[in-house]
């Protein structure tokens, strides 16, 4: 997959498999997230028992406010989470079940991107020689990586998507994500809206952990200095004459520096150059599963062809305007 291909570092493989791998339950995200919570002892064996009780509060935890977390009709593992929420099943009761039930088929499936396994593996499926999973050299390396902090938040995030294009049961050409000026992502059902995750956590992934202009890291905990800008490609200041300037197509995370800084965009247009490279970001889109998908579909054109002119006649219309381009000074490889 071109996404991890062109850098192919632990953190893409990763990432392509919470971002591209096929969602028909939310088993894959519940698991990525326990791995992060799982505490470490030296071994590199989680016995299934130990990874049970991350993976089912997980589980647990989004079960309370997003009910379907699987596209089949029924779970009797879900079933007895949702029981345990209601008070009707132990802790320990719940892990049992989840240690028989709940990663039947998610760590086989934990790999597989596209209809086929990704060339690094995270953790070695051991349930039948030590009752767990083995972690590999790449997990701990992986946590080394600066990018690591990230993963959390846009797992989060991901899931929170998921979940919203399950939920609505609509068609997808109906479907839309804007974002607010709290950065918020949210969609409309019905003139009701719905707030679903925080922009940042969810465009981060898709840029790599990367400011979109010059490629310098940017970071998604509230606080760090290096935390990212929510910015418009096309800027604000032309949204009189570009339709859906809010829309998930136009948004990019930046650095500072470039967003606001001495010599940064502001209101300028970024040039040609950066057009291309926000073709490709929204590509990566496409390439992922519901809803952002639908969205970027709904927002730019069906076909490659359709939104690379909707891209280009918006870039046009707004140079007519705005008169200035702008390049920044890129101190990173073009990961796009």
């Amino acid at each position: 997959m071109h996404y991890y291909r062109v850098e192919p570092t632990l953190e893409n493989y990763w990432r392509g498999i919470i971002l591209f791998g096929k969602n028909v339950a939310s088993y894959k995200f519940a698991l990525a997230q326990a791995l992060y919570d799982t505490r470490r002892d030296g071994s590199d064996l989680i016995l299934l028992e130990d990874l049970a009780v991350p993976f089912s509060e997980h589980l647990c935890r989004h079960l309370k406010d997003a009910p379907k977390q699987i596209t089949s009709q029924r779970s009797q593992f879900l079933a007895a989470c949702a029981q345990h929420n209601a008070g009707g099943l132990t802790r320990d009761a719940l892990t049992d079940i989840t240690v028989r039930r709940g990663f039947n088929n998610v760590i086989d499936a934990f790999h597989i991107v596209n209809q086929g396994e990704i060339d690094k593996r995270f953790f070695i499926d051991e349930r039948k020689t030590h009752k767990g999973i083995r972690l590999t050299e790449n997990f701990f390396r992986l946590g080394e990586r600066l990018q690591y902090q990230n993963l959390r938040y846009e797992t989060e995030s991901r899931w929170k998507l998921v979940e919203q294009g399950w939920a609505l049961k609509i068609s997808a050409n109906l479907l839309d994500v804007q974002c607010d000026e709290q950065q918020m992502l949210y969609s409309m059902v019905n003139t009701r809206r719905v707030t679903i995750t925080r922009c940042r956590d969810s465009l981060n992934g898709y840029q790599k952990g990367r400011c979109f202009y010059c490629d310098a890291p940017i970071m998604l905990a509230s606080g760090d200095v290096n935390l990212a800008d929510v910015d418009h490609f096309i800027p604000w200041s032309a949204q009189a004459d570009i339709p859906n300037i809010n829309g998930i197509w136009n948004l990019v995370l930046a650095c500072k520096s470039c967003n606001r800084g001495e010599g940064g965009k502001f209101a300028r247009l970024p040039s040609l150059r950066l057009l291309r490279r926000l073709y490709n970001r929204n590509e990566y889109f496409i390439t992922s599963h519901l809803p952002l998908r639908e969205t970027l579909i709904r927002q730019t054109g069906k076909t490659p062809k359709a939104r690379s002119d909707f891209l280009n006649q918006n870039w046009n219309t707004a140079l007519n305007r705005l008169f200035h381009q702008w390049e920044p000074d890129v101190v990173g490889p073009d990961l796009f």
